[in-house]
């Protein structure tokens, strides 16, 4: 072919490659279905109540009245800031569980100097209750975060940490007042103005209502004291937040996102209204509120979570008539605690990267990633470190904080984000027009529509249509679980109180009077006056408990109600494999179960190794043969010589009528305690072969706890 000769190939893309409608798709899809309905097959109802769809497309998105907003501008649905994490990148967080303010200011240093930015505090619960550590009881002492009491342990706290450099976030509970003025009176003490600090130190009474099922005092005491919280910072021109809202507990309940949305935002709205009747400015009020969310491990739901947020919280705020500048609204995201397992725990590593990358995505403005063992073990500096350096992988190798919104202009999540807010907007109404939330949690509503999609959650875990990996699905059997372990809180406990008996005696007589002439001050003011009282009463050297007891002097006022069930999803398998090694210990051998494989490798793998998965969840010892049993006789004798108390038939549908029944048989006359198993659930034989003796059948949808639980307690009496 002569060289000089060329070759044109005209390209016309529309007309070669024509885009074919979502409508042609979908004809062609259920073409392939084969007389299955598309709604049925490829769409997913979510716990939330939102149909996902297999594909999107920019039809979804026509409708949708937020598509064309700017980062930083309108309702915020594409972050509050028009420069996203570039100008103010997301606070870098952690919390501790340590209880002495020695240890947790050696954490603090320790992590500060490796990547943490943002200073997380819990308050154990007498802390937060107003009670020092002498009138308290061994074993709540440190539980679950700081005991403090007094001005000097502030300065061991903080020793060495410049706080005008991090963000400090404190979780007071139901009232941070008495603590509040402690930190005021540390400030001072170092000359620190409270002008110059960032951060949170938070009351929260319905999150510790629902937590705890109490609250010691009245709301009128409670909300009077917040105001007066909200009120120093606001006199002293100080932009730490006073106000907080936690979803959390709802997410770590078994919420869906659209029950924490509308709970938490029917939450805000309450307080905002309590401050607003007790003469504050709106606007004052909403730049001093944090909002605190539990992070699940739905990627996609969580990204249009913190999205939906924004535009719920301006949408409420319009209301109010509030500044747009104000309407931005403060997010922390925290990891939860549902997904968490002890069992196969270096999993949790991943569950935390996932959760952590669509928070971040979603827009948070700080983030706190627990550690990979927190719910079994004290965290260490290394697993403190992998928290932390997930955040720090995010942003320093990711790059997420160079995206502003980088979920902007997907059809799916921008459609899910609308849908969202929708149908979080619909129950926070249904909420309001019921009486508010404070009577939706009085009634029960919060607590039984939260329990509703726990049990739907637990149902899916349990037939394994969701999957907790190494937990409910791709168990270790090789594993040694881990010994859940919890603080010396007896040494604690001691140490703390001879601590508090020793500070109390301190000094000379006259300081004791000024005290105790400051703390009546405090008991006979019941306006914003107390607040100087009791800051000089702390420098004087008042404890935590005498202060919050003048302040409450007029006397408890006990509000109960049904708390919420705060557990993680993998706890019943747990239980079940603690079960399981309790009969290792007590009988030499882990519950054993020998699989009778019939016929060819063809014939058998499939249910063997299904069977093989589905017993391994429960811990159970698993004797799978190296080839399949030819006859009856073969697997009978095989079954009887493992010594197994459970013997599963492995085979198939088709096979079966004709192995089963004289398998059973055979088993039951020499082992009249063994159980037979049979892999599968073929419909038309099931009454045939329960006549035969089969006692279970495992199958794919079959309830793993419930079948390994019952077996294991009939083999174990």
């Amino acid at each position: 072919m002569s060289s000089d000769i060329k070759l044109e190939a005209k390209i016309n893309l529309s007309k070669d490659f024509p885009v074919p409608s979502f409508d042609e798709w979908k004809k062609q899809v259920e073409a392939e279905l084969k007389g299955e309905t598309f709604e049925k097959k490829l769409l997913t109802k979510t716990y939330e109540g939102i149909d996902l769809k297999p594909i999107y497309t920019s039809d979804d998105i026509k409708q949708i009245p937020f598509l064309n907003n700017y980062p930083g501008f309108e309702n915020f649905v594409r972050g509050t800031k028009a420069s996203g994490y570039h100008s103010s990148p997301w606070e870098i967080a952690q919390e501790y569980s340590y209880a002495l303010p020695e240890e947790l200011n050696e954490a603090l240093r320790y992590d500060l100097q490796r990547g943490l930015n943002s200073i997380n505090i819990n308050l154990d619960l007498p802390t937060q209750l107003g009670i020092d550590a002498d009138q308290s009881k061994p074993g709540e002492v440190g539980k679950g975060g700081l005991s403090i009491s007094g001005i000097r342990k502030m300065q061991v706290l903080f020793d060495n940490i410049d706080l005008t450099e991090h963000p400090i976030h404190i979780n007071a509970g139901f009232s941070a007042l008495p603590f509040t003025l402690l930190f005021a009176a540390f400030t001072r003490e170092l000359r620190l103005s409270l002008m110059n600090l960032k951060g949170s130190i938070t009351s929260d009474p319905y999150d510790f209502l629902l937590r705890h099922g109490y609250l010691p005092f009245s709301f009128k005491q409670i909300f009077d004291e917040i105001k007066f919280s909200t009120q120093l910072m606001i006199r002293s021109n100080s932009p730490i937040r006073t106000i907080g809202v936690s979803g959390l507990n709802f997410t770590n309940a078994g919420a869906s996102a659209v029950q924490e949305l509308a709970f938490t935002f029917a939450t805000a709205v309450e307080y905002l209204d309590e401050m607003i009747n007790r003469g504050l400015a709106v606007d004052d009020v909403v730049k001093r509120m944090k909002f605190t969310f539990g992070i699940s491990t739905f990627y996609f739901m969580e990204i249009a979570k913190f999205r939906a947020a924004r535009i719920l919280w301006n949408n409420i705020l319009e209301q109010y008539n509030v500044t747009e500048e104000n309407r931005k609204i403060y997010i922390h995201g925290k990891t939860s605690t549902y997904n968490q397992t002890i069992i196969d725990p270096y999993v949790n590593m991943l569950r935390t990267t996932t959760e952590a990358f669509s928070a971040v995505v979603g827009g948070v403005d700080a983030l706190t990633t627990n550690p990979f063992n927190e719910v079994f073990d004290i965290p260490d500096n290394f697993s403190r470190r992998i928290a932390r350096n997930t955040q720090i992988i995010l942003k320093e190798e990711s790059h997420l904080d160079q995206v502003i919104d980088p979920a902007a202009g997907s059809f799916f999540v921008e459609t899910l984000t609308a849908q969202l807010a929708v149908s979080a907007w619909k129950l926070f109404q249904q909420i309001d027009e019921s009486g508010g939330m404070y009577k939706a949690i009085e009634n029960g509503f919060v607590q039984g529509e939260i329990h509703k999609i726990a049990e739907a959650r637990k149902k899916d875990y349990t037939k394994r249509k969701s999957v907790l990996v190494g937990v409910n699905m791709y168990a270790n059997p090789k594993e040694e679980l881990a010994k859940p372990k919890s603080p010396d809180y007896e040494t604690i406990y001691k140490k703390r109180v001879e601590y508090i008996q020793k500070y109390r005696i301190n000094g000379d007589d006259q300081k004791h009077k000024n005290i105790l002439d400051k703390l009546q001050l405090i008991a006979d003011t019941k306006s914003y006056d107390l607040v100087e009282a009791a800051i000089e009463a702390y420098i004087d050297g008042a404890a935590i408990g005498e202060v919050a007891s003048s302040i409450r002097s007029a006397g408890k006022e006990e509000i109960i109600v049904k708390p919420l069930n705060i557990h993680r999803a993998s706890e019943i398998f747990e239980e079940l494999r603690f079960a399981s090694e309790k009969y290792r210990k007590n009988r030499g051998n882990k519950p054993k179960v020998f699989l009778a494989v019939m016929g060819p490798l063809k014939q058998y793998k499939a249910r063997a190794d299904f069977s093989r998965g589905f017993f391994e969840v429960g811990g159970f010892e698993v004797i799978y043969p190296s080839q399949g049993f030819n006859t009856a006789d073969e697997a009978v004798n095989a079954a009887i010589n493992s010594s197994a108390q459970i013997i599963t038939i492995c085979s198939t549908d088709e096979t079966y009528p004709e192995f089963v029944p004289t398998i059973v048989k055979g088993i039951k006359e020499k082992l009249p305690d063994a159980i037979v198993v049979l892999a599968g659930y073929p419909k038309d034989q099931i009454e045939q072969h329960k006549q035969s003796g089969v006692d279970e059948f495992i199958f794919l949808g079959a309830d793993v706890h419930q079948i390994l639980s019952g077996l294991l307690n009939k083999i174990s009496q």
